[in-house]
């Protein structure tokens, strides 16, 4: 499983996850499920897919980018909008190749595209944090 190194691990001040510390050798990778995003979703849960999302912009941007050991239940609010899969979609796979939809990205956050007042996710307070426990093995 590919480790996003520079990847936040989670939402500065929340328990919102977004990277997993190590492969689930036993069962494989927790498949990623597409979820229904209700209007009426709490604002803390709208902003954790605003701020995993403006993290995937800006350490992937435009390119596509291998699943790795971003969180399962994360991408599941964003696959078929605003990330997609490239080529065959096998939503159990570490090794998947994902990537984000700019325009799908723009239309449903248009907040993240605000050239004059992006929003602010504590990433200068708290870090771009790996998600790492201290084991520096990358293991596949």
């Amino acid at each position: 499983m590919l480790k996003h190194r520079g990847f936040p691990g989670r939402l500065p001040g929340t328990d919102f996850q977004f990277v997993i510390r190590r492969e689930n050798r036993k069962k494989g990778a927790t498949p990623i499920t597409r979820r229904e995003r209700f209007r009426d979703r709490k604002p803390a849960d709208r902003r954790a897919d605003a701020g995993f999302l403006a993290a995937l912009i800006q350490h992937f941007g435009e390119e596509p980018f291998v699943r790795g050991n971003l969180d399962a239940g994360r991408l599941g609010w964003l696959i078929g909008r605003e990330v997609k899969a490239v080529g065959p979609f096998d939503p159990a796979d570490y090794e998947q190749l994902l990537q984000v939809d700019m325009a799908a990205a723009e239309a449903s956050f248009p907040e993240l595209f605000a050239p004059d007042s992006p929003p602010d996710f504590g990433w200068d307070e708290d870090g771009w944090n790996d998600g790492d426990d201290g084991d520096d093995m990358d293991r596949r």
